[in-house]
């Protein structure tokens, strides 16, 4: 196994989110891979947990990733939330992104969450995505 490539995954996903036209139309500069102090914007996207397992073969080390990106707003109901959501969805799902370590096999969306936090006032979307990436 090799989780080498890690971080050139973190970065080169969250380079995709903020370069995204849509996405950015929706919540400006408001993506994190860190959240930061103090007040925070209505709505914003944040990279979130990320888990990972050998994926290495004969050909070489390799692992699949389990990544989340998170989709917070304060906005009543969840259309924003959801928008917000789909831009991120369309912007990770089946990219070819290029990493500065390795290789990027695939990339797919694999499922989300939709909920209710901090008392019913903040909405949250946590998307799992899921990551190949060969150390070539």
């Amino acid at each position: 196994m090799s989780y080498a490539m890690s971080g050139a995954l973190q970065a080169a996903l969250y380079d995709a989110l903020i370069a995204d036209e849509t996405l950015g139309g929706l919540v400006g500069a408001q993506i994190y891979d860190a959240i930061p102090t103090g007040a925070l914007p209505e709505t914003y996207v944040s990279l979130g947990r990320e888990q990972a397992r050998d994926a290495s073969d004969q050909t070489g080390d390799g692992a699949l990733h389990t990544v989340e990106v998170l989709v917070i707003t304060t906005q009543p109901g969840f259309a924003g939330a959801k928008a917000v959501a789909a831009a991120v969805s369309d912007a990770l799902h089946d990219a070819d992104l290029a990493l500065a370590r390795g290789r990027l096999v695939f990339l797919r969306f694999q499922r989300a969450e939709a909920r209710r936090i901090e008392r019913n006032s903040t909405r949250e979307i946590r998307m799992r995505f899921r990551a190949r990436v060969e150390d070539r």
